[in-house]
């Protein structure tokens, strides 16, 4: 329980402190790897360049295009992969944090309620039990927006697999019937 203002600071301070260095934890992280990935296809495209000059006739020329094209899809998906990856991380970082002050304050607060409704006078149990639904319900909806929240998340990150699946499988499909062809 904060029982001096300096308390009640130092703690804002300290969860102001974590916010700020989990989320330029989380920007560094995309940075390196947009870093490495511009690397990444940088280094591809003068191989691919390298590549399609020394074709030396049509078919070998699409033969090259066919075999890139493949790869690049892949390197995409893994890049995407990992910023859904390095921003669910962060997030749930975030979020046990939230849930943990929540709790802990929470706590606090009940506590205080407590002990000013022991001292409460004789015939205010209306307005003790009141003070009590009330913390109850505001318990109870932060539970129902916290579990929203996490249910929302998990459709989001079905769904970025469900596409990454769908994209994976029509890049091999489109990519196999060529390929026959060209043999």
């Amino acid at each position: 329980m904060f029982t001096k203002p300096e308390d009640f600071a130092k703690s804002g301070i300290n969860s102001a402190l974590f916010f700020a260095n989990t989320t330029f934890d989380g920007i560094e992280r995309l940075a390196l790897l947009n870093l490495a990935a511009a690397r990444s296809v940088f280094e591809g495209a003068m191989a691919n360049i390298n590549a399609l000059l020394g074709a030396k006739d049509v078919q070998s020329l699409v033969s090259l295009q066919k075999g890139m094209a493949s790869p690049s899809i892949e390197k995409g998906m893994e890049y995407s992969r990992n910023v859904i990856a390095i921003a669910a991380e962060t997030k749930d970082k975030l979020a046990k944090e939230v849930e943990t002050k929540v709790a802990e304050n929470t706590a606090k607060v009940s506590g205080l309620v407590e002990k000013a409704l022991e001292s409460a006078p004789a015939g205010s149990e209306v307005a003790v039990a009141a003070v009590k639904t009330a913390i109850k319900t505001a318990n109870e909806a932060y539970e129902g927006l916290n579990k929203a929240a996490k249910q929302a998340a998990e459709v989001a990150e079905a769904s970025v697999a469900a596409a990454t699946t769908a994209t994976m499988k029509a890049a091999n499909v489109v990519a196999a019937p060529k390929a026959k062809k060209a043999a």
